[in-house]
Protein backbone atom coordinates (compact mmCIF):
# COMPACT_ATOMS: atom_id res chain seq x y z
CA UNK A 1 0.00 0.00 0.00
CA UNK A 2 1.36 3.43 -0.94
CA UNK A 3 2.16 5.68 2.01
CA UNK A 4 1.42 9.38 1.62
CA UNK A 5 2.75 12.21 3.79
CA UNK A 6 0.55 15.31 4.03
CA UNK A 7 2.23 18.37 5.53
CA UNK A 8 -0.28 20.75 7.06
CA UNK A 9 -2.58 17.76 7.41
CA UNK A 10 -4.57 19.20 10.31
CA UNK A 11 -5.25 22.37 8.35
CA UNK A 12 -8.51 23.05 6.57
CA UNK A 13 -7.70 21.68 3.11
CA UNK A 14 -5.04 19.30 4.43
CA UNK A 15 -7.48 17.50 6.73
CA UNK A 16 -10.05 17.20 3.95
CA UNK A 17 -7.38 15.71 1.68
CA UNK A 18 -6.26 13.28 4.39
CA UNK A 19 -9.79 11.98 4.84
CA UNK A 20 -10.28 11.66 1.08
CA UNK A 21 -7.02 9.72 0.70
CA UNK A 22 -7.96 7.37 3.55
CA UNK A 23 -11.37 6.81 1.98
CA UNK A 24 -9.63 5.79 -1.25
CA UNK A 25 -7.39 3.23 0.42
CA UNK A 26 -4.09 5.04 0.92
CA UNK A 27 -1.94 4.85 4.06
CA UNK A 28 -1.54 8.40 5.34
CA UNK A 29 0.90 10.12 7.66
CA UNK A 30 0.34 13.72 8.75
CA UNK A 31 3.02 16.26 9.67
CA UNK A 32 1.74 19.39 11.38
CA UNK A 33 2.68 21.53 14.37
CA UNK A 34 -1.00 22.47 14.85
CA UNK A 35 -0.09 26.16 15.07
CA UNK A 36 -2.96 26.91 12.69
CA UNK A 37 -4.40 23.45 12.11
CA UNK A 38 -6.33 21.50 14.71
CA UNK A 39 -6.46 17.77 15.54
CA UNK A 40 -10.28 17.92 15.74
CA UNK A 41 -10.38 18.04 11.96
CA UNK A 42 -8.91 14.52 11.85
CA UNK A 43 -10.99 12.93 14.61
CA UNK A 44 -13.07 10.80 12.23
CA UNK A 45 -9.94 9.10 10.82
CA UNK A 46 -7.63 9.33 13.84
CA UNK A 47 -7.46 5.53 14.21
CA UNK A 48 -6.57 5.10 10.52
CA UNK A 49 -3.69 7.55 10.16
CA UNK A 50 -0.31 8.30 11.70
CA UNK A 51 0.20 11.80 13.09
CA UNK A 52 3.62 13.37 13.60
CA UNK A 53 3.74 16.69 15.45
CA UNK A 54 6.50 18.81 13.94
CA UNK A 55 7.41 22.03 12.14
CA UNK A 56 8.19 22.03 8.40
CA UNK A 57 10.96 24.52 9.14
CA UNK A 58 12.78 21.77 11.08
CA UNK A 59 14.60 19.64 8.50
CA UNK A 60 15.26 16.76 10.90
CA UNK A 61 11.58 16.55 11.80
CA UNK A 62 10.58 16.64 8.15
CA UNK A 63 13.06 13.89 7.23
CA UNK A 64 11.82 11.67 10.06
CA UNK A 65 8.22 12.11 8.91
CA UNK A 66 9.11 11.51 5.26
CA UNK A 67 10.96 8.23 5.82
CA UNK A 68 9.12 5.32 4.18
CA UNK A 69 6.71 7.51 2.19
CA UNK A 70 6.04 7.21 -1.54
CA UNK A 71 4.27 10.52 -2.08
CA UNK A 72 4.65 13.87 -0.30
CA UNK A 73 1.85 16.44 -0.43
CA UNK A 74 3.17 19.82 0.72
CA UNK A 75 0.28 21.94 1.97
CA UNK A 76 1.81 23.50 5.11
CA UNK A 77 1.69 27.28 4.69
CA UNK A 78 0.23 30.30 6.50
CA UNK A 79 -2.99 31.23 4.71
CA UNK A 80 -5.60 33.94 5.25
CA UNK A 81 -5.52 37.43 3.72
CA UNK A 82 -5.28 39.10 7.12
CA UNK A 83 -2.05 37.20 7.84
CA UNK A 84 -0.47 38.24 4.52
CA UNK A 85 -0.67 41.88 5.59
CA UNK A 86 0.07 41.46 9.28
CA UNK A 87 2.59 38.56 9.37
CA UNK A 88 4.49 38.56 6.04
CA UNK A 89 7.75 37.50 7.70
CA UNK A 90 6.12 34.39 9.17
CA UNK A 91 4.35 33.63 5.88
CA UNK A 92 7.69 33.65 4.03
CA UNK A 93 9.54 31.81 6.79
CA UNK A 94 7.15 28.87 6.69
CA UNK A 95 6.71 29.06 2.93
CA UNK A 96 10.32 29.09 1.79
CA UNK A 97 11.92 26.92 4.47
CA UNK A 98 9.04 24.46 4.47
CA UNK A 99 9.13 23.93 0.74
CA UNK A 100 12.91 23.52 0.60
CA UNK A 101 12.91 21.12 3.57
CA UNK A 102 10.14 18.93 2.18
CA UNK A 103 11.92 18.70 -1.18
CA UNK A 104 15.27 17.87 0.43
CA UNK A 105 13.63 15.24 2.65
CA UNK A 106 11.79 13.74 -0.34
CA UNK A 107 15.06 13.44 -2.27
CA UNK A 108 17.00 11.91 0.63
CA UNK A 109 14.20 9.48 1.59
CA UNK A 110 13.56 8.10 -1.90
CA UNK A 111 10.08 9.58 -2.37
CA UNK A 112 8.58 8.97 -5.81
CA UNK A 113 6.26 11.96 -6.23
CA UNK A 114 6.14 15.47 -4.76
CA UNK A 115 2.86 17.43 -4.92
CA UNK A 116 3.00 21.17 -4.22
CA UNK A 117 -0.11 23.10 -3.23
CA UNK A 118 0.15 26.52 -4.87
CA UNK A 119 -2.58 29.15 -5.22
CA UNK A 120 -4.53 31.36 -7.62
CA UNK A 121 -2.91 34.28 -5.77
CA UNK A 122 0.18 33.74 -7.97
CA UNK A 123 -1.65 35.46 -10.85
CA UNK A 124 -2.60 38.63 -8.97
CA UNK A 125 -4.78 40.09 -11.78
CA UNK A 126 -4.94 37.55 -14.62
CA UNK A 127 -4.92 38.70 -18.24
CA UNK A 128 -7.86 36.47 -19.18
CA UNK A 129 -10.83 34.92 -17.36
CA UNK A 130 -11.53 32.00 -17.13
CA UNK A 131 -7.80 31.60 -16.59
CA UNK A 132 -5.72 28.69 -17.87
CA UNK A 133 -2.59 27.27 -16.29
CA UNK A 134 -0.50 29.03 -18.97
CA UNK A 135 -1.24 32.43 -17.41
CA UNK A 136 1.84 34.43 -16.35
CA UNK A 137 2.59 34.71 -12.63
CA UNK A 138 3.00 38.16 -11.15
CA UNK A 139 4.10 40.17 -8.13
CA UNK A 140 3.07 43.75 -9.03
CA UNK A 141 4.57 45.43 -5.95
CA UNK A 142 7.21 43.76 -3.78
CA UNK A 143 6.75 46.45 -1.12
CA UNK A 144 3.16 45.33 -0.46
CA UNK A 145 3.20 42.63 2.27
CA UNK A 146 0.15 40.96 0.76
CA UNK A 147 2.41 39.36 -1.83
CA UNK A 148 4.36 37.48 0.82
CA UNK A 149 1.92 34.64 0.17
CA UNK A 150 1.77 34.73 -3.62
CA UNK A 151 5.51 35.33 -3.80
CA UNK A 152 6.24 32.42 -1.50
CA UNK A 153 4.07 30.19 -3.66
CA UNK A 154 5.79 31.32 -6.86
CA UNK A 155 9.14 30.47 -5.27
CA UNK A 156 7.69 27.09 -4.27
CA UNK A 157 6.58 26.37 -7.82
CA UNK A 158 10.06 27.18 -9.14
CA UNK A 159 11.65 24.90 -6.55
CA UNK A 160 9.17 22.12 -7.31
CA UNK A 161 9.69 22.16 -11.07
CA UNK A 162 13.33 23.13 -11.41
CA UNK A 163 14.91 21.80 -8.23
CA UNK A 164 12.87 18.77 -7.19
CA UNK A 165 11.93 17.85 -10.76
CA UNK A 166 15.47 18.17 -12.07
CA UNK A 167 16.79 15.90 -9.31
CA UNK A 168 14.56 12.92 -9.99
CA UNK A 169 11.22 13.54 -8.28
CA UNK A 170 7.94 13.31 -10.14
CA UNK A 171 6.26 16.66 -9.54
CA UNK A 172 2.71 18.02 -9.71
CA UNK A 173 1.58 21.55 -8.89
CA UNK A 174 -2.02 22.32 -7.92
CA UNK A 175 -3.41 25.85 -7.94
CA UNK A 176 -6.67 25.87 -5.93
CA UNK A 177 -9.13 28.74 -6.31
CA UNK A 178 -11.03 29.91 -3.22
CA UNK A 179 -11.71 26.67 -1.38
CA UNK A 180 -14.23 27.21 1.44
CA UNK A 181 -16.26 25.19 3.91
CA UNK A 182 -17.00 24.59 7.59
CA UNK A 183 -14.09 25.03 10.02
CA UNK A 184 -11.87 26.81 7.50
CA UNK A 185 -10.46 29.17 10.13
CA UNK A 186 -11.43 32.77 10.78
CA UNK A 187 -9.11 34.92 8.62
CA UNK A 188 -11.20 34.41 5.45
CA UNK A 189 -14.06 36.26 3.84
CA UNK A 190 -16.95 33.89 4.70
CA UNK A 191 -16.28 33.56 8.47
CA UNK A 192 -15.38 37.25 8.73
CA UNK A 193 -18.69 38.27 7.13
CA UNK A 194 -20.69 35.84 9.30
CA UNK A 195 -18.96 37.25 12.38
CA UNK A 196 -19.69 40.86 11.41
CA UNK A 197 -23.34 40.18 10.57
CA UNK A 198 -23.86 38.49 13.94
CA UNK A 199 -22.21 41.38 15.78
CA UNK A 200 -24.02 44.15 13.89
CA UNK A 201 -27.40 42.41 14.17
CA UNK A 202 -27.06 41.97 17.94
CA UNK A 203 -26.77 38.21 17.71
CA UNK A 204 -29.19 37.95 14.74
CA UNK A 205 -31.90 39.73 16.71
CA UNK A 206 -32.19 42.44 14.04
CA UNK A 207 -33.35 41.28 10.62
CA UNK A 208 -32.05 44.27 8.63
CA UNK A 209 -28.66 46.02 8.97
CA UNK A 210 -26.15 48.21 7.15
CA UNK A 211 -22.93 46.31 6.43
CA UNK A 212 -19.75 48.19 5.43
CA UNK A 213 -17.66 46.24 2.91
CA UNK A 214 -14.31 46.65 1.17
CA UNK A 215 -14.74 48.14 -2.30
CA UNK A 216 -18.08 47.98 -4.09
CA UNK A 217 -18.44 44.19 -3.92
CA UNK A 218 -18.34 43.75 -7.69
CA UNK A 219 -15.04 41.86 -7.54
CA UNK A 220 -15.55 38.23 -8.54
CA UNK A 221 -14.18 34.89 -7.40
CA UNK A 222 -15.00 31.25 -8.15
CA UNK A 223 -15.77 29.49 -4.87
CA UNK A 224 -15.17 25.75 -4.51
CA UNK A 225 -16.59 23.72 -1.63
CA UNK A 226 -14.04 21.78 0.38
CA UNK A 227 -15.39 18.31 -0.47
CA UNK A 228 -14.89 19.06 -4.16
CA UNK A 229 -11.52 20.58 -3.32
CA UNK A 230 -10.33 17.43 -1.56
CA UNK A 231 -11.34 15.13 -4.41
CA UNK A 232 -9.72 17.49 -6.90
CA UNK A 233 -6.49 17.49 -4.95
CA UNK A 234 -6.44 13.70 -4.85
CA UNK A 235 -7.18 13.35 -8.56
CA UNK A 236 -4.54 15.89 -9.59
CA UNK A 237 -1.91 14.56 -7.20
CA UNK A 238 -2.34 10.87 -7.96
CA UNK A 239 -3.30 10.97 -11.64
CA UNK A 240 -1.69 14.20 -12.82
CA UNK A 241 1.18 14.00 -15.26
CA UNK A 242 4.76 14.58 -14.14
CA UNK A 243 5.78 18.23 -14.33
CA UNK A 244 2.25 19.51 -14.92
CA UNK A 245 0.20 22.24 -13.25
CA UNK A 246 -3.53 21.84 -12.56
CA UNK A 247 -6.23 24.33 -11.67
CA UNK A 248 -8.67 23.28 -8.96
CA UNK A 249 -11.99 25.00 -8.41
CA UNK A 250 -15.29 25.73 -10.12
CA UNK A 251 -15.89 27.57 -13.39
CA UNK A 252 -18.58 29.78 -11.88
CA UNK A 253 -17.86 33.45 -11.18
CA UNK A 254 -19.63 35.00 -8.21
CA UNK A 255 -19.35 38.62 -7.12
CA UNK A 256 -18.31 39.30 -3.54
CA UNK A 257 -21.53 41.30 -3.26
CA UNK A 258 -23.67 38.28 -4.17
CA UNK A 259 -21.62 36.09 -1.83
CA UNK A 260 -22.23 38.46 1.10
CA UNK A 261 -25.94 38.78 0.32
CA UNK A 262 -26.12 34.97 0.16
CA UNK A 263 -24.56 34.74 3.62
CA UNK A 264 -27.16 37.20 4.88
CA UNK A 265 -29.99 35.10 3.44
CA UNK A 266 -28.75 31.97 5.21
CA UNK A 267 -28.63 33.94 8.49
CA UNK A 268 -32.05 35.52 7.88
CA UNK A 269 -30.68 39.08 7.82
CA UNK A 270 -31.37 41.58 5.02
CA UNK A 271 -28.19 43.48 4.24
CA UNK A 272 -27.71 47.01 2.95
CA UNK A 273 -24.12 46.92 1.69
CA UNK A 274 -22.12 50.12 2.23
CA UNK A 275 -19.13 50.39 -0.15
CA UNK A 276 -15.76 51.37 1.29
CA UNK A 277 -12.09 51.50 0.41
CA UNK A 278 -10.68 48.39 -1.30
CA UNK A 279 -7.48 47.17 0.31
CA UNK A 280 -4.51 47.57 -2.04
CA UNK A 281 -3.29 44.37 -3.67
CA UNK A 282 -6.60 42.70 -4.46
CA UNK A 283 -7.84 41.84 -7.93
CA UNK A 284 -11.13 42.46 -9.72
CA UNK A 285 -11.78 39.03 -11.26
CA UNK A 286 -10.58 35.49 -10.75
CA UNK A 287 -12.05 32.27 -12.16
CA UNK A 288 -10.18 29.13 -13.27
CA UNK A 289 -10.36 27.13 -16.47
CA UNK A 290 -10.43 23.57 -15.08
CA UNK A 291 -10.28 21.74 -18.42
CA UNK A 292 -6.99 19.96 -17.60
CA UNK A 293 -8.22 18.56 -14.29
CA UNK A 294 -11.63 17.67 -15.74
CA UNK A 295 -9.82 15.53 -18.32
CA UNK A 296 -8.54 13.41 -15.40
CA UNK A 297 -12.10 12.86 -14.13
CA UNK A 298 -12.63 15.83 -11.81
CA UNK A 299 -16.21 17.09 -11.66
CA UNK A 300 -17.25 19.43 -8.81
CA UNK A 301 -20.71 18.64 -7.47
CA UNK A 302 -21.47 21.33 -4.86
CA UNK A 303 -23.29 24.48 -5.93
CA UNK A 304 -22.38 27.68 -4.09
CA UNK A 305 -25.79 27.84 -2.40
CA UNK A 306 -25.46 24.27 -1.10
CA UNK A 307 -21.93 24.74 0.17
CA UNK A 308 -22.65 28.18 1.63
CA UNK A 309 -25.62 26.85 3.60
CA UNK A 310 -23.55 24.31 5.53
CA UNK A 311 -20.58 26.65 5.93
CA UNK A 312 -22.52 29.63 7.25
CA UNK A 313 -24.56 27.49 9.64
CA UNK A 314 -21.36 25.89 11.00
CA UNK A 315 -19.93 29.32 11.81
CA UNK A 316 -23.19 30.65 13.19
CA UNK A 317 -23.33 27.69 15.58
CA UNK A 318 -19.66 28.15 16.50
CA UNK A 319 -20.07 31.87 17.27
CA UNK A 320 -23.26 31.17 19.21
CA UNK A 321 -21.36 28.75 21.45
CA UNK A 322 -17.97 30.48 21.70
CA UNK A 323 -18.69 34.14 20.98
CA UNK A 324 -17.39 36.18 18.05
CA UNK A 325 -14.14 37.40 19.64
CA UNK A 326 -11.86 34.87 17.95
CA UNK A 327 -8.90 37.10 17.14
CA UNK A 328 -6.73 35.95 14.24
CA UNK A 329 -7.15 32.25 14.78
CA UNK A 330 -7.23 29.65 12.03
Amino acid sequence: MERHLVTGGSGFIGAALVKDLVEHGYAVRVLDDNSRGHPRRLETVSDQIEVVVGDVRDLAAVEAATEGCDVVWHLAFINGTRHFYERPDAVLDVGIKGTLNTIEASLSCGVRRYVFASTSETYNTPTHVPTSERERLMIPDVTNPRFSYGGGKIAGELMTLHYAGRRGLETVIIRPHNIYGPDMGFAHVVPEIVQRIIDLSDGLQRTQIDLPIQGDGLETRAFCYVADGASGFRIAGTQGHDGEIYHLGREEETSIRDLILGIGRVLGVQLNLVPGELREGGTKRRCPDITKLAALGYEPSYSLSRGLESTVRWYADYFREHGTDVGNGG
